[in-house]
């Protein structure tokens, strides 16, 4: 049955709002606040869906490129469900009622998977959903819609020129990219579209539009999450995690996703103390060539560390340098996406985005089978050196990207062009799926004063709860 709770309705900016604080800039409600909210009894489930469903659905806005299909009469109808069972008493977890979305490679039962593509527009409707997805039904979310990407997930600019490509929540006027892959789950983040966006990371594509667009996004451990029921891009590399508006945020919905206890237990881990902290700033490439931005805000970050207690040491890096090395030619990735698009992309190659299957056909027989084992030979190597040297730390820390986001003009100048910039966003976060490792990726800009740059604080594979 459903329940009607005449509540006073909510402010138009519960989902999207401003303070005085920090200078009236832009921020996000948490998972905390908004949970509590629903607690008392000052908003429903169903205002901040209809909430979301306004601001995707405005002409004005980027919800349009954001996502490319929108579920609102079952959000509606899942949304006052969620009201009904908080009316009985029952709350199946901290997530309880919350407008979430999910990026267009999962499986949604009922629906044709796209990867942001036109290829498999033929292909059948999903059966059930991806487990991911699952999990964050059982957990009482709303499931609002898919969002946007970049085709197949192979790039890191955010582009798509099948569904359109939304901008980048900085200096929009100008139009900068937004990041990819997961491209529509950033800005609709950023933009108050949902609390939190689903997205998946083969070499960067939760951390780079997080960093991008100002908000937060967890790269987990790639086992920590089932990757069935999501199109791959690399059976080696590919990882689910969420983007949303803080740390914490992030990490309640990986507990969910992960299945790390019931639902209803899922939280944020407590913060660690400051001092008791050793990070790490390795020296190696992944601090060459920064934008002069992002290197200010790095060395800002890491002196606010350092006032408030943390030991961070410095100290050559050269598994991170050698784990940069695996990806010549492709890498993991290009050998898989080849295999994986080798029968589509014989048929429907006209189909497909130019950037991407050019890349896609780079990794067809670039490798000989003797390469390939060697390559993951190479990586078990890394990746041991890798959990040496960062076992004497807590953390790592390095700019999630060497760049503020260009503007989308820029990147689409040549083939070329895209290349370098896209290769340029891949560089710092894919060390991390290189070694098997979990990142988080968070502002560590000026808010209001300058281009988004993010944070990434990083650690091995296993380690991801310490990490959050």
């Amino acid at each position: 049955p459903r329940v009607v709770q005449r509540v006073p309705k909510p402010a138009a900016t519960l989902l999207y709002t401003t303070s005085v604080r920090m200078k009236s800039c832009l921020i996000h409600p948490t998972v905390a606040y908004l949970r509590e909210e629903l607690i008392a009894g000052r908003t429903t489930s169903r205002a901040l869906v209809e909430q979301a469903l306004a601001r995707i659905a405005d002409p004005l806005g980027e919800g349009p490129r954001a996502y490319m299909k929108v579920y609102a009469d079952l959000a509606r109808a899942e949304a006052d469900a969620s009201d009904a069972l908080r009316a009985a008493g029952v709350v199946r977890s901290p997530v309880e009622g919350l407008p979430v979305s999910v990026k267009d490679l999962f499986d949604v039962g009922g629906d044709v998977t796209l990867a942001g593509s036109k290829a498999l527009a033929s292909e059948p409707p999903a059966t059930r959903d991806a487990p991911a997805v699952a999990r964050l039904r059982a957990a009482g979310a709303v499931i609002l819609g898919r969002t946007s990407m970049v085709e197949f997930a192979f790039g890191g600019i955010g582009t798509n020129p099948h569904f359109g490509t939304p901008a980048n929540p900085h200096d929009r006027g100008t139009g900068r990219i937004p990041g990819g892959s997961s491209s529509g789950a950033a800005v609709a983040v950023a933009d108050g579209l949902c609390v939190m966006g689903l997205g998946s990371d083969t070499r960067g594509s939760v951390r780079i539009p997080a960093a991008l667009c100002g908000v937060t996004g967890f790269k987990p451990t790639q086992s920590r999450v089932p990757r069935e029921g999501a199109f791959p891009l690399s059976y080696t590399l590919d990882s689910v995690g969420p983007l949303a508006r803080s740390v914490s945020c992030c990490a309640v919905f990986d507990a969910i996703l992960a299945a790390d206890g019931q639902p209803a237990d899922a939280r944020a881990p407590e913060p660690a103390a400051l001092p008791s902290l050793r990070l790490l700033a390795p020296r190696c490439f992944a601090l060459d060539d920064l934008d002069p931005p992002v290197a200010a805000a790095f060395e800002r970050a890491l002196a606010a560390l350092s006032a408030a207690g943390a030991r961070i040491s410095t100290a050559d890096a050269p598994c991170l340098d050698a784990a940069h090395a695996l990806f010549a030619g492709g890498g993991f990735a290009g050998a898989e996406a080849a295999q994986i698009h080798r029968a589509l992309l014989k048929t429907k190659r006209e189909l497909y985005d130019p950037n991407v299957a050019k890349r896609i056909e780079a990794g067809e027989g670039f490798f000989s089978g003797a390469d390939y084992v060697q390559l993951g030979l190479d990586r078990r190597a890394v990746i041991g050196e890798a959990a040496e040297l960062l076992s004497q730390y807590d953390a790592v820390l390095l700019p999630t990207t060497p760049s503020v986001a260009p503007t989308i003009e820029e990147v689409s100048v040549s083939g070329d062009e895209y290349a370098r910039w896209n290769l340029r966003m891949l560089r710092n976060p894919g060390l991390i799926n290189m070694i098997d490792g979990c990142a988080v990726s968070l502002p560590c800009h000026s808010p209001g004063e300058e281009a988004p740059i993010g944070l990434m604080v990083a650690g091995v594979g296993g380690s991801d709860r310490r990490v959050l």
